[in-house]
This record gives structure tokens, C-alpha cells and sequence, in this order.
């Protein structure tokens, strides 16, 4: 059997290292920042290729809304010529009405003159 040595606590690691790739893990302070503004920049120029004006997917406004608004709108223009359409219906059915009642009491008048 043999004993191993207990290990040394490893060197703590510079602030924000862990996540760095490993060529910026071995570069100065101000070549790093030079760096990750590169990094910075073409991750912009990516993003308004990718998304165009609006520069950002996180400012682009989502579709649905304004699809379910237009639908919506068009819901109810169709319904107002529907219930205008009936109206008109009705309103001659009425009119065809009183014209046969109209009709028929003037044969009745004429038929029994006073």
C-alpha cells in the first residue's frame, strides 16, 4: 500500500479564466481586452446579418400579435357586410309583405264596393 500525498489546493485562476478559451488563458490583460472586443464586434456583425435592420434577435417584436389582430379585424369586417346583408334582406322581405297585404286588401275593396 501506498500513501499518497494529499494534494496541494491548485493555484487559484484569475477572475472570469474559467470561461476564457484556452488562447486567451495565456495572453495579457490589454491583448485579452483587445480580444474580446473582436469577439464583441463579430458577434455584432453576425447578429445584423443574421436579423438585418432590426441589428439584434432580442429586439425583433414577435408575429403572432399582429397576425391574430389582423385576423380579427377581418372577422369583423366580415361580419358587419353579414349582418348589414340580412338587414337588407329583411328589410325587402317587409317591403314584399305589405305590398301583398296592400294588394289584398284592395281586392277586397273592390271586390265588395261600399
Amino acid at each position: 500500500m501506498t500513501a499518497e500525498a494529499p494534494q496541494a489546493p491548485a493555484r487559484p485562476a484569475e477572475p472570469g479564466t474559467d470561461l476564457a478559451p484556452m488562447a486567451m488563458r495565456r495572453t495579457g490583460q490589454s491583448e485579452r481586452y483587445v480580444l474580446q472586443a473582436a469577439a464583441l464586434r463579430r458577434r455584432q456583425l453576425r447578429a445584423a446579418v443574421l436579423y438585418g435592420s432590426a441589428r439584434s434577435w432580442r429586439q425583433r417584436q414577435p408575429l403572432w400579435p399582429a397576425a391574430l389582430i389582423g385576423v380579427i379585424a377581418v372577422a369583423l369586417v366580415v361580419a358587419a357586410f353579414a349582418v348589414a346583408n340580412a338587414f337588407e334582406k329583411q328589410k325587402q322581405r317587409e317591403a314584399e309583405e305589405e305590398a301583398e297585404r296592400n294588394a289584398a286588401s284592395a281586392i277586397v275593396v273592390a271586390a265588395h264596393p261600399a
